[in-house]
């Protein structure tokens, strides 16, 4: 009560924020008519101007009223397009560092160009962030032709492009990209082994269009670069059939639909045991020991995929591949797999060609990527019910931004029937009842399986109709750019996040694209035009008597954010509208979380079959389901982000350190100190403090001196010297591995032993991480079982991690030590080849462990496939006089693996 009171009196603080920012708006407006008067070579010179002053101290925030209405001016002249007062406020929330929530059709992308273009003239690169590339790439071609005129230079990150093109692109002023491409090129960046080869600048300030979709949504799914593992084809097949079986008996799993788990009981425990005996895959002892656990791994993605995962709603399979549908958008995901085996598994299940399993290289969540800006803002239709999980995870506030026109639209109350076919029938009905009237209507479905459901529904009704989902993705800007005109009617699966408009009367500009390309008479061309042109004005006022888009939603989404998104399709702009969903008790959301208590209450207010209820408290209590499942879908993504928090320390000081090393002109420092560490940590393990000489484990301390050093040193008969103690053996042992790397350096030359240093350093980081990567990638798995023992597993997986980060840390500074010792320079043949000279005057290690090489080249161990690409490439031309070597033999090239795995490879 008193809230409500303190509300009344002093407003909300989304009030007081918007007031603070109304009060910066006339006083923009009031720099209009002088800047209208510049002509386009005096506008575009302010750019030059502001940057002048901000290097003589003033702050982008002193700058801002003349900025935004440069922009402002820029846009008009440019784009045809002036922002109004309350876009001028967006784009200063969006300067601030917070979310602006603007409804649909408010002219997001022109909103974000105010607070681009203001942190531009700092020149330390400005990122808006896309959720596709077609949105990234119209995005950058439309607004860049104003960034242009004001002399920004606009990039954009889409797949496929070359390194130096990306470098290009994220040098220049504005970049614009998706999550996905921006997240890999930081991760593919920290796999670089020079500086000079890294593409992303620092991270300065990024702009997140649909900022719940990319910071919430899909932010549950981490990033991960990963490599082949060992192929278990056969086994996940085998053990597929063996699962097929299985799962036509319910009693041998259970389920649980809330939370996407499955487990086997204890009679499906027994019963897959016995037909894998059968089946020859366990052949000895029991499922569960030890020397099994690879098939408890391959029963247990099998398992899901078979009962968690479904066709055409999870994935679709495509050219042969199982290909994932993204559970917000209805997008399919190309490229993208399900990791730990389970895409295999799905593989398997549809009897396509099994892709080999790889392991994670590396990998960043969402989260944690974004959090690397110094400054973070979005923009989006719907935040406001997510505004918690901002405010505690990204520390970014929602500013909730007024629409220009207020907002018209008639949202209808929920209908609820008793069974999914009674609902259905009742949306043919309507969408029949609505059509007559001339309506667009876009209709709302959560699967492909549903959408192409209904649209057989309406073939039978001879409805002529669009259907946009997976399997349409290519069609998507059409479909959706002519879903407002007359008579139309889209089936759309996910359309929140489609990041496209739907105007009343269709789009005129698309029209004109796919209907006068072709077009090359300039006058038959103009005259064309106009008639279109005409003809969606017409269509436009057509639409607007009817009463403009209408959405019907087939069924309620996990979040209130998705159905606030779809029926945020309608009444854009202050256009008439409406909205109505249908709900089913046999809905996911009804029938996994709802309550028992909503199935009373329906009962009572006399839910009959064939009928259906409307009431307001309907709406209520799925409000509370929605905020139930919203409330547990935070819960996950918090609890993997303070995991991965773990991680992204770990991560951070490891890409830390890489950085060292590549700008580091000479390592030997670096390289000498892991050795004297090494050395150290020799001695004390086998001498240990205050002991005597007979207590000294001389031998053993020799042999690891040997080991690891290549010396050989009479340990024994230091301990024999009087006064003889550790610190002192660890002096003489010292001595003796720096005299021989001097002398290794001095054979090799300055030049040469720095890069063989500074290489072996980076790719040895980059195994031991890899390594390092899986751990904690199988402690994650497992440590859950901690709590059994009244212990929290969080903590536990702290305690861990960091013992097996020192413990990765050892282990590189051994192995950096060992093939240090162990590098020789093999003399060259009399007369050595092309390639051979080439190797000389670009030395490249060697994949193999210490396998001799032709010619004056190194030998080292255990060092990795990109410093093998120049001369790879060198030796192209030698294809043909290597065509019969035999396959396993060693290849010509100097690699020193086989011909089959090097140039003989059949790709």
């Amino acid at each position: 009560m008193f809230a409500s009171f303190a509300r009344a009196l002093f407003g909300s603080a989304n009030d007081r924020s918007l007031k603070a920012h109304q009060r910066r708006v006339p006083e923009i407006n009031a720099l209009e008519p002088s800047i209208q008067i510049l002509d386009d070579e005096s506008l575009a010179a302010k750019t030059v101007e502001f940057r002048t002053r901000l290097a003589a101290g003033a702050s982008l925030d002193d700058l801002l009223p003349e900025a935004f209405a440069v922009v402002r001016e820029a846009s008009r002249r440019v784009l045809g397009m002036r922002h109004f007062d309350v876009q001028l406020i967006g784009g200063m929330v969006l300067h601030s560092g917070r979310i602006a929530e603007m409804r649909t059709g408010e002219g997001k992308t022109l909103v974000a160009t105010l607070a681009v273009y203001l942190n531009a003239l700092a020149q330390r690169g400005v990122h808006v962030v896309t959720v596709n590339d077609y949105l990234a790439r119209r995005d950058a071609e439309e607004m860049g032709r104003l960034y242009g005129f004001l002399g920004l230079s606009t990039g954009v990150i889409v797949p496929n492009l070359t390194d130096d093109e990306r470098r290009a692109a994220y040098h220049s002023d504005v970049t614009y990209g998706t999550n996905n491409e921006f997240g890999f090129d930081y991760l593919r960046d920290n796999m670089k082994y020079r500086l000079e080869d890294m593409v992303q600048r620092d991270f300065s300030y990024a702009i997140v269009d649909e900022v719940d979709s990319i910071l919430i949504d899909e932010a549950r799914t981490p990033l991960i670069i990963s490599g082949p593992a060992e192929d278990s084809s056969d086994l996940y097949r085998q053990v597929d059939e063996v699962v097929k079986k299985l799962v036509q008996d319910p009693a041998t799993y259970d389920k649980d639909e809330k939370f996407r788990t499955v487990i086997l009981t204890e009679p499906g425990t027994e019963t897959v045991e016995q037909m894998l005996s059968d089946a020859g895959i366990v052949t000895d002892g029991a499922l569960y020991d030890i020397h099994n656990i690879s098939v408890v791994h391959h029963v247990q993605q099998s398992l899901r995929a078979h009962t968690l995962f479904a066709r055409d709603v999870d994935y679709i399979v495509r050219d042969g591949k199982v290909v994932i549908i993204d559970e917000f958008t209805g997008r399919m995901m190309e490229g993208r797999r399900y990791s730990e085996g389970l895409h295999q598994a799905l593989e398997a299940k549809e009897h396509q060609e099994i892709q080999q399993e790889n392991q994670t290289l590396a990998s960043i969540t969402f989260q944690n990527y974004f959090r690397l800006y110094k400054k973070l803002s979005g923009m989006t239709g719907t935040a406001m019910t997510e505004a918690d999980e901002f405010a505690e995870i990204y520390k970014l506030d929602v500013v909730e931004i007024p629409t220009n026109v207020p907002v018209i639209r008639k949202d209808r109350d929920d209908e609820v029937y008793l069974n999914a076919a009674e609902k259905y029938k009742a949306v043919s009905n309507l969408i029949q009842e609505i059509h007559s009237t001339g309506q667009p209507i876009l209709v709302g479905t959560t699967s492909i399986e549903k959408s192409e459901m209904l649209s057989e529904l309406l073939k039978e009704r001879q409805i002529r109709h669009n259907v946009l989902n997976a399997r349409f993705h290519e069609m998507e800007a059409t479909i959706i750019a002519q879903a407002g005109a007359p008579n139309a009617i889209t089936i759309a699966t996910n359309m929140a996040g489609r990041g496209t408009d739907i105007k009343l009367g269709g789009n005129v500009d698309m029209r004109i694209k796919q209907e006068l390309g072709d077009i090359e008479d300039p006058a038959e061309r103009a005259v064309r035009e106009t008639a279109l042109r005409d003809q969606v004005a017409d269509w436009h006022e057509v639409v607007k008597e009817a009463g403009g888009l209408f959405v019907i939603g087939t069924e309620r989404h996990e979040s209130r954010r998705i159905d606030n998104q779809l029926r945020g399709r309608a009444g854009r702009q202050g256009d008439p509208g409406g909205s109505h969903f249908f709900l089913s008790l046999e809905d996911d959301l009804m029938r996994i979380f709802g309550s028992e208590r909503m199935s009373g209450m329906l009962q009572r207010l006399g839910l009959k079959e064939g009928e259906a209820i409307v009431h307001p408290w309907i709406n209520r209590a799925l409000e509370k389901a929605q905020k139930k499942v919203e409330a547990r879908n935070f819960d996950t993504r918090k609890n993997l982000l303070k995991y991965d928090d773990v991680m992204n320390d770990q991560r951070k000081e490891v890409y830390a350190q890489r950085r060292e090393f590549m700008a580091a002109a000479d390592v030997t420092e670096i390289v000498a100190q892991m050795r004297r560490e090494l050395v150290e940590s020799l001695v004390s393990r086998r001498i240990p403090e205050r002991a005597f000489a007979e207590q000294w484990e001389s031998s053993e301390l020799a042999e690891d001196v040997q080991r690891l050093l290549g010396l050989s040193l009479p340990v024994a008969d230091w301990a024999r010297e009087d006064g003889m103690d550790g610190e002192r053996v660890a002096e003489r042992i010292e001595q003796a591995a720096n005299a021989g790397m001097a002398a290794k350096g001095e054979a090799f030359g300055a030049n040469v032993m720095q890069y063989i240093e500074k290489q072996l350093l980076l790719t040895t980081l980059d195994a031991v991480w890899k390594e390092h990567l899986l751990l904690l990638d199988q402690l994650r798995q497992g440590i859950g079982l901690r709590a059994y023992a009244q212990k929290d597993p969080l903590n536990e997986y702290k305690r861990e991690a960091f013992k097996l980060f020192h413990g990765m840390l050892d282990e590189m500074r051994e192995r950096v030590t060992a093939m240090l010792a162990r590098v020789e320079l093999v003399p060259p043949a009399e007369e050595p080849s092309p390639f051979e000279r080439v190797a000389q005057e670009a030395p490249r290690p060697s994949g193999a462990s210490f396998l001799p090489e032709r010619g004056d080249t190194l030998v080292m161990g255990g060092v990795g496939e990109a410093l093998l690409q120049e001369v790879s490439e060198a030796s192209e031309t030698h294809l043909a006089a290597w065509a019969d070597t035999p396959r396993n033999a060693i290849c010509p090239c100097g690699s020193g693996r086989k011909f089959k795995h090097c140039h003989g490879r059949v790709n």
